[in-house]
């Protein structure tokens, strides 16, 4: 039985080995490509690796011998996994563009070690816009390679009807994750067309398509799918795997607003300045009076706000009860998703695997 400690090495072997294999390529082309290389490298070196843990979970859940043991088995779903780190990673280099966040796990993001570069070595033009198009760049590259890493373990199975339907998945994923983050950067903006009774169900949607069936129930359908699994176990582990990343991402939304900077890598408040429509920003506007509504609405989305106008925020978010409310909306979801899963039929050790990772995705602090 593989642990959780012996599937992230696997997963880090299998992206090392990929990544030398095309890092040669670009190698070739010259030198000054070496920056994209190691920022590569780096990113893709530590994280939690939930995506790999869910996706290699949901084949372990169905997996006959047939298909744990046949040609491509093993690796096919180690590849799997590695191609969702590298999509993640992907995601997380443009989302962090758009949201203009300095940071990420605690260090530079991409596009702001690129501006860096571009400051140290003293070249023409603005540092800023040469961080923000070598980043985009290096996200493409990124999802370009998550595709590749795919193909290269999809091509080992032997089982075609399971590799076609894992790709389909795949790119239905990629679909919506995209279309998701348009939503987001979009009711930022436009949030004021919707009428107030209309803004927690939006912010849903956005939760859902962005976050949630990315982050856990695309992973597991993927190594559902890999391993064989019948419609009744797919439509379990998405009855587990889609409640389970709601909640994943409310977590995050509390986080995003509460989050000690020294665990989560990323400011106190960041969803603050760069004015997310989240959740929980839905409910704490239906607790408030119009008066301390538009106060908040106002300061919601500065980029400059200061560390006084960002406790004025937290605390009156924390006042209105919305911060309870979405502890108890993490509450509901997880016991949902662990009803779901306590009824599917899957492999046992896997469902204990499952419901550990529930609770580790329910209450990370990071």
């Amino acid at each position: 039985m593989i642990e959780s400690n012996e599937l992230a090495t696997l997963v880090g072997r299998g992206l090392s080995d990929f990544l030398s294999s095309r890092s040669s390529i670009v190698a070739q082309i010259g030198p000054e490509l070496s920056p994209f290389l190691d920022f590569s490298r780096e990113f893709l070196s530590g994280g939690k690796r939930f995506r790999a843990q869910f996706c290699f979970r949901g084949w372990q859940a169905v997996s006959t011998g047939r298909h744990a043991s046949g040609q491509g088995g093993l690796e096919t779903v180690i590849a799997t996994c590695g191609a969702l780190e590298l999509f993640h990673a992907a995601a997380l280099v443009h989302d962090d563009i758009i949201d203009n966040s300095d940071t990420r796990r605690g260090a530079p993001s991409a596009h702001v070690s690129f501006a860096e570069l571009h400051r140290r070595s003293r070249w023409d033009g603005d540092p800023t816009t040469f961080g923000t198009g070598a980043a985009t760049l290096l996200g493409d590259l990124l999802l370009g390679w998550s595709d590749e890493l795919l193909d290269d373990g999809l091509d080992q199975l032997d089982d075609r009807t399971a590799a076609r339907a894992a790709r389909a998945e795949f790119n239905r994923m990629r679909t919506e994750v995209t279309a998701g983050q348009y939503l987001d950067i979009l009711e930022e903006r436009a949030w004021r067309d919707a009428a107030d009774d209309e803004q927690r169900r939006r912010a849903e949607r956005v939760l859902i398509f962005k976050s949630a069936k990315y982050s856990i129930e695309s992973p597991l359908a993927l190594g559902a799918l890999l391993g064989g699994g019948n419609e009744q176990q797919l439509a379990s582990l998405r009855g587990y795997g889609l409640p389970l990343g709601i909640a994943f991402q409310l977590r995050d939304d509390l986080l995003g607003v509460y989050g000690d900077p020294a665990v989560t890598g990323k400011p106190s408040g960041d969803d603050l300045r760069e004015g997310k429509r989240t959740i929980l920003i839905a409910l704490t506007r239906e607790a408030l009076q119009p008066g301390a509504r538009a106060i908040l609405d106002e300061l919601l989305g500065d980029p400059d706000l200061d560390d006084d106008q960002i406790g004025l925020l937290q605390a009156t978010i924390r006042d209105s009860g919305a911060v309870d409310q979405v502890e108890k909306l993490i509450q509901d979801h997880v016991a949902r998703a662990l009803s779901a899963l306590g009824e599917a039929p899957i492999n046992d050790d896997a469902r204990a695997h499952l419901r550990g990772l529930a609770v580790a995705v329910a209450r990370r602090e990071t």
